[in-house]
């Protein structure tokens, strides 16, 4: 029986001589264009693609917001997004124009360094994976053989199943590239070249942008001067929206996105119109992670775990040391045990007394509770003026602990956009890095800039003692 299979093998072999001819040395033409409008070449497409998706996606958001639909599907009310947050969305609206100037620029460098994209060399290179493929099954024949099998009739029956399997794709999603009536291993080499290895591309590309943001997010929060002079603008928004998604500082924006896009586009191998691609996506999950709301039907947000949901809670001052990972997956976060931690219980929670904790202080100013003697008055700080409602301590009727009302003392009786330091977090100390208030602003509204600590009081120190025999 295995004389009979090597038998058949060899024969075999001698059949597998008679291959086609390698095509003929190609005719390189250019590339033609996704759009045949001469108006938009794909170097183009890479510049305002992204750009365009942004708004475009961003804008829908915000219609969401102004026409109040879908909004049992919030993450945050709309008094939660106005008093919480620590920029207005006019600003916002400018740094993100900058960051994409900064970008769009990035990308026409890019572009102008790839050159003219080419076609013709196809068939050739296809050619090269289906000797490839060829090779292949001549090598698992050959061990077929050794086990006394019929190598011929094994060889057969896997060509009728690849290739039923091949039609039925073809038939699905129009693979006209995957003539099935063609020798079964040139169909297999056809669909390594035009699919396989494109989606390889792509997914290479992801991985190494996950990558980059990972690790160059987490390290913003681990050192104290990065974190303070850069990434504790994005932290200015605890509680996301769309057009916000790019809001950073230009330093931070062109390292961590621009660059990490680009550093990515570039290690996977892809073209031009793959580059179109890759960045538009990239940036409309972007947005979407920062759009506030969490969509059951919004694909974007099943099909990835890292979504709206999971990135709102690293915004949250309970959560801001966790879920580090964006935009795409969560793994480093779960190889290197970042993920936040908390059950969907003890997290809607979170939420729900953040809401109320908005809620009751609306509640309260409009019935004239807790005013006392207000002034307010803008301060400026890091080329931003923001809004500072001064309060006297003891006018506040808000409920405090121990803690709270220290760091109210300490802040000099100061409220910001309404709430007391430790409030602005949902009530619990909100550490971007190292027990600051998680935008860097140790307090006060919009400063990113490290603060001298105050001189403490008499009335402080006696506090501390007091909570200390307490403790004991």
């Amino acid at each position: 029986m295995a004389n009979a299979g090597m038998a058949s093998s060899s024969s075999y072999f001698d059949s597998l001589s008679l291959l086609p001819p390698p095509p003929q040395d190609p005719v390189l033409t250019p590339l033609p264009p996704l759009f045949s409008s001469p108006w938009f070449p794909d170097w183009s497409l890479t510049i305002i693609g992204p750009v365009i998706a942004y708004w475009a996606l961003s804008i829908t958001f915000e219609l969401f917001d102004y026409f109040d639909f879908f909004a049992r599907f919030r993450l945050h009310t709309p008094e939660e997004v106005l008093r919480r947050n620590r920029v207005s969305k006019g600003k916002v609206a400018y740094w993100v124009f900058v960051q994409q100037v900064l970008q769009m620029g990035f990308a026409y460098v890019l572009s102008y360094l790839e050159g003219v994209e080419y076609t013709g060399h196809e068939q050739k290179e296809l050619y090269g994976w289906y000797l490839s493929v060829v090779g292949l099954n001549r090598w698992l024949i050959q061990g077929v053989a050794i086990l006394g099998l019929d190598g011929t009739g094994v060889e057969a029956k896997i060509g009728r199943g690849i290739a039923g399997l091949l039609s039925l794709v073809t038939g699905l999603l129009g693979a006209s590239e995957l003539d099935v009536s063609k020798d079964w291993r040139m169909t297999v080499a056809s669909g390594l070249y035009w699919y396989l290895i494109p989606a390889l591309r792509l997914w290479v590309a992801v991985f190494l942008l996950d990558t980059w943001q990972y690790f160059l997010h987490r390290l913003m929060h681990t050192i104290p001067s990065l974190y303070r002079a850069i990434h504790s603008h994005h932290h200015r928004l605890y509680c996301p929206y769309a057009f916000g998604a790019l809001y950073n500082h230009p330093v931070e924006g062109f390292l961590m996105d621009t660059i990490g896009a680009g550093m990515a586009f570039k290690a996977s191998g892809m073209g031009q119109q793959g580059a179109f691609f890759f960045f538009t996506f990239s940036t409309l999950k972007t947005v979407d992670d920062h759009c506030g709301y969490k969509l059951p039907w919004d694909p974007l947000q099943w099909i990835f775990a890292n979504n709206a949901e999971y990135h709102d809670v690293h915004h949250q001052g309970w959560g801001i040391k966790s879920n580090f990972s964006q935009p795409f997956f969560i793994c480093w976060d779960r190889w290197l045990n970042t993920q936040w931690t908390g059950s969907k219980s003890s997290t809607s929670e979170r939420y729900r007394k953040g809401r109320e904790q908005i809620e009751r202080l609306v509640r309260d100013e409009a019935n004239g509770m807790g005013k006392g003697k207000m002034s307010e008055h803008s301060e400026s700080s890091g080329g931003e003026e923001v809004q500072v409602t001064q309060k006297k301590v003891e006018s506040t009727t808000l409920v405090l602990d121990a803690v709270a009302v220290e760091k109210l003392v300490m802040n000099g009786g100061k409220i910001l956009n309404g709430l007391p330091p430790t409030m602005n977090g949902g009530g619990e100390e909100d550490s971007g890095w190292d027990g600051n208030s998680s935008d860097g602003s140790s307090g006060v509204l919009g400063d990113a800039s490290p603060s001298p600590r105050p001189q403490r009081t008499e009335e402080q120190r006696e506090l501390r003692k007091r909570r200390a025999a307490a403790a004991r």
